[in-house]
């Protein structure tokens, strides 16, 4: 059965149609992508399904006492009504245990009774019951779970006391995240969960999904995130949902194969029809005139029941970049070099000595603030290097995409900021260059200033294109783009024939592109080069990943006893779960021999004794699990 369906939805704004015609199921434990152009419907289609918003026609059905958990975009999240908060994340993150939290206090409160001589046999019965239920609900893990849900999603360890209300919105919505995650509901609908994200807490994100047992409904630009944890993919329309299935990249390979097949029965079609015309228009007047009267009666009724659609193209941009001027075989060289802040002293890290040669793709990464925007503007020679020096090659003609589009001037309308970058171009033809790019009718005399992010993104890459730049440097191209768009600039660039440096943290751009990767802020103050691409350097992390842990897991040297094999720590997890599995063995024998020997006072107070000294021993050995716990975990 499915967890939640609909049937025949719609939805329109005003004289506007946003979708029609839609229809789909949740299937438990359903891993399901929903992609579509911008402005589709996306998030229109996800509030009407848990019930936020109302549909103008069809229905929605879910599964009785379904519990569901909605994460909605940072531009319309609000912390539920009556949220105290003045409370931590921590205490915030302790109401998704509240039943647990209840049956440990009911448990300590059976426990003081025993130890007080009230050895009823009903006391003891239902201490018995309650701990096994304790234990089997997870009662003794509750508060790792917690702590790594909040390492996993990026808070650090002296933030877990911090206030709700100081929270920025990035954060507030990685803690309305986890609080979702602990909560388990039996549906996560997820409107673009990477936002606010970096790449270890997306990776971890991707992970939970994974292991999770529940079904997930998930809204992302992050393409990446998307092969990671779709199991089917849906594609919404204005005409209804196209269903995939396997992940992103399964789906674009079927989406092709799917419109190659339709657009073949379009033409087969079209070909039968004018063959059917053609016959028709010759014999009606004639002697075939009856048979000409029947095929035009079957063409009709065809032509109502049966016709195929020609296939649109989807709304999107067109991307395609010019022949260019070739560059010197060597586009940038560095000596020495050094990028940081040389007025404050404030070094950033060292670089390699560089050889960038014509034709490569280079992917540069590292988390906020490691770096990379200052290295790019070093390069372009807007910045001073700390030391050394960068070298530009002969002939370079360079073309700068800004993450923040700070090249734009506001006060311009679209046509007037991009006739900028074409002198000479008349108005007419400028037109015509930005209506690929989206902008149309009086979109081209909007101010710059009121553009939305992806408006200004697409402004910026008709600029980019028109100035025919030999090389690129891009940082952040994919922000604000949708998925189609997204695809269509990944082939653009595949196709480019200069030189690109990029920036960017979305991974399958960089996975696809980069034919080598540049580092910054993961190796003690350089920048690292993989000649290799994407997947040499996440190998080499996993490796440096592994060593990490396996030196953090060594026992420390006792006095007088050597140093072996013995003391790592995972050996020391795998002994303390040991002796955790024992004494919650010692326990529920102890339970037993309560109720059997509930009419002797004697014996059943030093039973109580003995529960109380094991169960206080259980704690520390807990603490002490969790602690080992979160070193284990930590990169």
């Amino acid at each position: 059965m499915s967890l939640l369906s609909a049937q025949s939805l719609a939805r329109s704004f005003g004289a506007e149609d946003i979708f029609q015609d839609v229809d789909l199921a949740v299937p438990d434990k359903g891993r399901i992508a929903l992609v579509g152009p911008n402005g589709v419907g996306k998030t229109t289609l996800l509030r009407i399904l848990i019930g936020e918003d109302k549909q103008d026609a069809g229905e929605v059905h879910k599964k009785r006492g379904l519990r569901i958990g909605y994460l909605p975009q940072e531009t319309s999240f609000q912390w539920e009504s009556g949220l105290d908060l003045s409370r931590s994340v921590y205490d915030y993150y302790l109401d998704a245990f509240l039943n647990l939290r209840q049956m440990e206090q009911r448990l300590a409160d059976l426990a003081a009774a025993m130890a007080e001589r009230q050895n009823s046999e009903e006391v003891i019965q239902q201490y018995g019951d309650l701990q096994e239920s304790f234990e089997l609900e997870g009662g003794y893990l509750y508060p790792v779970r917690i702590r790594q849900v909040l390492r996993g999603l990026g808070f650090e360890e002296h933030e877990f006391e911090r206030p709700l209300k100081n929270l920025s919105g990035g954060e507030r919505t990685r803690a309305f995240l986890g609080r979702l995650l602990l909560d388990s509901p039996d549906l996560l609908v997820l409107d673009e969960p990477t936002n606010h994200l970096d790449i270890g807490a997306i990776e971890w994100l991707e992970s939970w999904i994974r292991g999770w047992d529940g079904a997930a409904l998930i809204v992302s630009h992050d393409r990446y995130f998307l092969d990671r944890t779709a199991r089917a993919v849906w594609e919404l329309t204005s005409s209804g949902i196209e269903s995939y299935r396997g992940n992103y990249s399964a789906y674009l390979i079927q989406k092709q194969e799917r419109d190659a097949l339709y657009q073949k029965a379009y033409k087969a079609q079209q070909e039968f029809i004018e063959k059917e015309r053609d016959y028709i228009r010759r014999n009606i007047a004639g002697q075939n005139t009856r048979q000409a009267q029947g095929r035009r009666t079957r063409l009709e009724r065809m032509l109502r029941d049966e016709k195929i659609e020609r296939l649109t193209a989807d709304s999107t941009v067109s991307i395609e970049f010019q022949e260019v001027g070739r560059s010197g075989n060597k586009v940038i060289e560095t000596k020495d070099l050094e990028v940081g802040f040389p007025e404050d002293q404030d070094l950033l890290f060292r670089v390699p000595d560089l050889v960038l040669h014509r034709k490569e793709r280079v992917a540069l990464i590292g988390p906020n603030g490691a770096g990379k925007t200052t290295f790019i503007r070093t390069i372009l020679g807007e910045h001073p290097p700390f030391a050394g020096i960068v070298k530009p090659g002969a002939s370079l003609q360079i073309g700068y995409f800004a993450q923040a589009h700070e090249g734009l001037n506001k006060n311009l309308s679209v046509l007037d900021e991009f006739l900028r970058a074409a002198p000479g171009m008349l108005p007419g033809a400028g037109r015509d260059f930005l209506a690929q790019f989206l902008f149309q009718g009086d979109d081209i005399y909007k101010l710059v200033g009121d553009l939305s992010g992806g408006e200004r993104g697409r402004l910026a890459l008709a600029k980019l294109i028109q100035e025919g730049a030999n090389f690129l440097l891009l940082d952040e191209p994919t922000n604000h783009l949708d998925l189609p768009s997204q695809e269509v600039l990944q082939e653009a660039l595949s196709e480019f024939p200069g030189t690109i440096l990029l920036v960017s943290h979305d991974r399958y751009l960089v996975n696809a592109l980069a034919t080598q990767v540049w580092v910054v802020g993961e190796a003690d103050g350089w920048l690292e080069v993989y000649l290799d691409g994407y997947q040499e350097y996440l190998d080499a992390r996993k490796r440096r990943q592994e060593a990490r842990q396996e030196k953090k897991t060594k026992k420390k040297t006792r006095v007088s006893v050597k140093k072996t094999g013995k003391g790592k720590k995972k050996r020391q997890l795998k002994e303390l779960e040991g002796d955790i599995e024992a004494l919650e063995r010692e326990l529920a024998e102890i339970s037993r021999d309560l109720q059997k020997n509930s009419s002797d006072v004697e014996v059943v107070r030093k039973l109580g004794e003995r529960y109380a000294e094991i169960q206080r021993n259980l704690e520390k050995k807990m603490q002490a699990w969790e602690s080992l716990a979160n070193e284990v975990s930590e990169p």
